[in-house]
């Protein structure tokens, strides 16, 4: 019989939400973000093609960082690209708080004009996806190539070449009345649990994960940008059937940029000397620009 005592009070937005699902083998989280969103993307004055790819972004990493148990860990991912419209693309979670930032090519944008595919966007391009473990101090990188129809495509593949995890990611963005809403599912697969032992195979044709897929598989991005449509009532509809699903509290989440005066300077005090004088104004002020709040910062040294 389907368990049907998911979480109480759930949220609609701007938070994410962890479940299981036991006698599958399987976790997922589910994520919607409206006005952090839009507070993350007001920091410049983006064109609409670039703010859905910082919109994917943001979804994307809070997707991804969720999975994440320890305190003060941090995913980051972050675009090499060649010869494409963007030439920078980074963004990270860190204890429930994302931030991005694109910095594109506007006159390459017009040429292209209405929404240019991912080659068109990137290039010759490389996601690189980073895990900073806080507790062991440990870092792992996984670099995947831009290829595809999405950032999307790409972070799943990531999962299944580098952890060995099957993986499937789905993602919708939303203009809603001037305001931008987006959301997204991630749903794995994890028969020898999730910690303890290594992942020699991805096994994509286990019949507990086509179930899974294939039920995931069915979200629809107006189910994904919904905001009264609460999250475990999303998971309730596409694993009703399944005997148990466990669903923790929503997470809220938040724009968090980490940028400070002492943050600055902590990272001025690894310049040599002679290297902070050539950065100093006449007044003996170094100006330095936060690119994920656009804030600058004037530190004296």
């Amino acid at each position: 019989m389907a368990d049907d005592t998911l979480a109480e009070g759930a949220v609609g937005i701007d938070c994410v939400l962890h479940f299981t699902v036991p006698s599958r083998d399987a976790r997922g989280r589910l994520v919607r973000l409206g006005p952090v969103l839009d507070l993350v993307q007001s920091a410049h004055d983006y064109p609409p093609a670039i703010r859905k790819v910082l919109a994917e972004t943001l979804v994307l990493v809070a997707l991804m960082g969720s999975l994440l148990k320890d305190q003060d860990s941090q995913l980051t991912v972050q675009a090499q690209t060649e010869g494409g419209i963007i030439d920078m693309l980074v963004g990270d979670y860190r204890n429930g708080e994302v931030r991005g930032y694109i910095r594109h090519d506007a006159g390459r944008l017009a040429e292209f004009g209405g929404e240019p595919n991912l080659e068109a966007l990137f290039g010759k391009g490389y996601l690189a996806i980073t895990f900073d473990l806080a507790v062991t101090k440990q870092r792992y990188q996984g670099v995947v190539p831009l290829e595809g129809e999405s950032l999307t495509e790409a972070c799943q593949a990531y999962f299944i070449q580098s952890e060995q995890v099957p993986t499937l990611i789905r993602l919708g963005v939303e203009d809603q009345d001037g305001h931008c809403v987006a959301g997204g599912l991630l749903v794995q697969h994890l028969p020898d649990g999730e910690e303890g032992r290594e992942r020699l195979h991805a096994q994509m044709d286990h019949p507990h994960w086509e179930h899974v897929a294939a039920l995931a598989g069915s979200t629809r991005v107006s189910e994904l940008v919904d905001t009264a449509l609460p999250l475990d009532t999303l998971v309730w509809r596409l694993f009703h059937e399944e005997q148990e699903i466990r669903v923790q509290a929503d997470s809220p989440l938040t724009r968090g940029c980490r940028c400070s005066v002492e943050h600055y300077h902590s990272i001025l005090s690894r310049f040599a000397p002679e290297e902070l004088a050539e950065m100093r104004d006449e007044q003996g002020v170094i100006a330095v620009d936060c690119a994920f709040c656009s804030r600058v910062f004037p530190i004296p040294v």
